[in-house]
């Protein structure tokens, strides 16, 4: 299909092009959500908000408006496919300070996202040596993540291809380990050797009637959030083969497959585990926080079959924490490298390898601030780096908000000419974009109850406290730049609203 809308030239960064197909844009998408680690560590509460069998359904259900705003990524990516994403499609459709912000914001929560994961990866991989005791030591952990942090920069600085080679190998494991458990509870349940606690599968745990609407907005804000990361197979659109198409199809279909592994994950723990408050039972608080830790000798036994698989849960878990780490960098240093291209940061940040073809001094840049930043956090608390990570919440969903709304707003002239032009960039995108900004609300009331998280300041949760101040931080940051930046907040070097004009035709 065709239609007149302008396509504005990309400016050539630097970046090898024709590096990634779809199917490496994909494993990008998927590796960044952290499957394994997303689902083990959510599925426990969704779960204790009081929704029982029914954590299905919210899993589900939670999807729909993700995919909403997947299509107004891959709409604006069809129109203008450049690294840099959300900073560049919101400043064409609101402006140079807006834009800037939004761009913050997409960097705040890597960087958040940087300080969970690094944890994650320290700690796991003691617990795969069987070092536990290890394992509950914080600096201990805390070196072994800065150094799993430092060789994933390197191997996003070595090039896209060594990369994406990565991301297929960590994946691939995650993936395998999540089928396995999976299928061997669900073969357990239904041969009757599961235990007393192990309830057969119904269609009905996928809708969600029966559940207290309180319990509903918990679940859905504790389950909107797994999602998050598939759009990192954008921010590598300049080095695809197909920059217009193939990474908007990979993050359409990364936010498919994710919801079917987290489906079959969620179904098998609950048919296997039962929703009990007790033992394996996923309303015991015991297990919330690793769902899949728990289970794991249940499902298995303690053969030597059982042992291996325990490792290899385990695995999965470390895997995906270094997955998301690698696949988090990649973008973040993109969106930097893109903002610098278009004159709204030092053109310093805008360096690419010669040989390499990657972001040099931002993938270098935004490594050493997350790891500044993940040894502050840890050092100084871990209830603060937990209410640190807790805080994404509000910056995932001001981010999907945004990219939402700048998509009607973009296409806005063209959104009748079509009925798929009325569906994708308009209708779909705006439901979305207005779920997501419940969400921001809903979250922002949750988060700043005293006891919604393990921090207070001023008798305001700290999620709320952190999660605000990191954003706002942005502002004064941004009148800082504009000096050395004076084309871009004029308009002159990116400018609003040139997507939505111009009669030259492309493919859609």
């Amino acid at each position: 299909m065709t239609e007149a809308v302008a396509a504005p030239v990309v400016p050539a960064k630097g970046l090898r092009s024709n590096a990634l197909g779809m199917v490496s844009s994909t494993v990008i998408g998927m590796s960044s959500t952290a499957p394994a680690y997303s689902i083990a560590a959510t599925l426990g509460f969704i779960v204790l908000a009081g929704t029982g069998f029914k954590a299905a359904a919210f899993v589900l259900l939670s999807f729909v408006p993700v995919l909403f705003v997947a299509c107004a990524f891959r709409e604006l990516n069809a129109a203008e496919p450049d690294c840099g994403t959300n900073f560049t499609w919101a400043t064409r459709a609101f402006g140079s300070r807006v834009g800037w912000m939004t761009g913050w914001v997409v960097l705040v929560e890597q960087l958040l996202v940087m300080s969970s994961q690094s944890a994650l990866t320290g700690r796991y991989t003691l617990l795969l040596f069987g070092l536990d005791d290890l394992a509950n030591n914080r600096a201990v952990t805390t070196a072994i993540g800065c150094a799993w942090l430092l060789a994933l920069c390197w191997l996003c600085y070595r090039g896209i291809e060594v990369s994406a080679r990565a991301q297929w190998i960590l994946l691939g494991i995650e993936l395998a380990v999540l089928v396995i458990f999976s299928v061997v509870a669900l073969t357990r349940v239904y041969s009757g050797t599961a235990g007393p606690q192990a309830t057969t599968p119904r269609w009905d745990w996928l809708w969600p009637s029966g559940v207290s609407v309180g319990a509903a907005v918990s679940a859905v804000l504790l389950a909107v959030f797994i999602y998050w990361g598939w759009e990192s197979s954008l921010s590598v659109n300049e080095e695809s083969a197909d920059p217009r198409h193939a990474p908007g199809r990979a993050a359409i279909l990364s936010t498919v497959l994710l919801v079917l592994n987290y489906l079959l994950v969620t179904v098998a723990s609950l048919a296997f585990a039962g929703v009990g408050e007790h033992g394996i039972g996923l309303a015991n608080e015991a297990n919330a926080e690793d769902v899949l830790a728990g289970l794991g000798g249940a499902v298995f036994g303690t053969s030597g079959f059982g042992k291996v698989m325990g490792l290899l849960l385990i695995v999965s878990v470390l895997t995906s924490g270094a997955a998301t780490s690698q696949a988090t960098i990649m973008p973040a240093a993109r969106t930097t490298l893109s903002m610098a291209s278009h004159g709204a940061l030092p053109k310093v940040f805008g360096r690419v390898h010669p040989k390499y073809q990657t972001p040099s001094v931002t993938t270098w840049a935004f490594g050493l601030v997350s790891l500044a930043l993940y040894v502050l956090l840890a050092l100084w608390s871990r209830d603060v780096l937990a209410d640190s990570v807790d805080a994404v919440g509000l910056t995932i969903a001001i981010e999907f908000t945004v990219t939402a709304v700048a998509c009607v707003w973009v296409f806005r002239r063209t959104l009748l000419s079509s009925v798929r032009n009325f569906l994708l960039r308009g209708l779909l995108p705006f439901v979305g974009g207005v779920f997501f900004l419940a969400v921001l609300v809903l979250a922002a009331i949750a988060y700043a109850k005293p006891d919604s998280g393990e921090t207070t300041v001023f008798g305001i949760g700290g999620v709320a406290v952190i999660g605000v101040v990191a954003i706002l931080v942005g502002f004064p940051l941004m009148f800082a730049v504009q000096r050395a930046c004076r084309d871009f907040f004029a308009g002159r070097s990116l400018t609003r609203g040139a997507v939505a004009r111009g009669g030259q035709t492309i493919e859609s």
